[in-house]
Formats: C-alpha cells, structure tokens, sequence
C-alpha cells in the first residue's frame, strides 16, 4: 500500500511538472511571452522540442507542443520583438542540450 502511494504521488510530481506548451493566437491569452533567439548566448532557456509528451518531464527545457490549450501546462505567445518577451528561447539540435541558461527566470514555466 505504501509503494502504491509514492508511485502515485511520484506520477503526479512528474505530470505536473511535465513542459507541454501550447502556443496562442494572442498575446493576452498567454502566461510567458516568448522570444527565439538567432544566438545560444542570448537565450534564457535551451529548447528541445520532443517527438512524444511523456519524454516532457521536469522544468528542464524540453517541450512538447500541443494541439490543444486544454492540453498543456504552460501557454505561451510568440512575439515579434525581443523587447516584449519574457522569455528568450533557442531551439537546440539535441535533447541533452536542453536546459537553463538563466535559473531566475526559471519560475515563468513552473
């Protein structure tokens, strides 16, 4: 009974915190106002951008981008201008790296 309870609640840490984005039409709909970056030294976060949402776990920068808002954890907009964003992203080639270049801006995606 035991092991049932920290399997249950070990599941429920890692939905919970799983990375599933769902990009907005509008910028008033989002939670965190986005921004990709031409340059890794430039971003706040490394973006992995995964193929299945079980493989977005944790606050670790990999993301799986869903079809429907209901879906996903986080809501975010993509603008125009790096001035508006809360977030500066730059998408990476390979999952391991994935990841924060800035912790104080890690509380945006939790």
């Amino acid at each position: 009974m035991r092991c049932l309870f920290f399997l249950f609640t070990f599941l429920i840490v890692n939905i919970t915190n799983a990375q599933t984005v769902f990009t907005t039409k509008y910028a008033s709909q989002a939670k965190v106002k986005v921004f990709a970056v031409n340059y890794e030294s430039q971003a706040d976060l490394k973006v992995y951008k995964v193929k299945y949402e079980s493989q977005a776990n944790g606050n670790t920068g990999k993301w799986f981008f869903t079809k429907y808002d209901s879906q996903a954890k986080n809501k975010i907009h993509f603008v125009s201008y790096e001035s508006q964003a809360d977030l500066k992203i730059f998408y990476v080639k390979y999952e391991s790296q994935a990841g924060w270049r800035k912790e104080n801006k890690k509380y945006l995606l939790q």
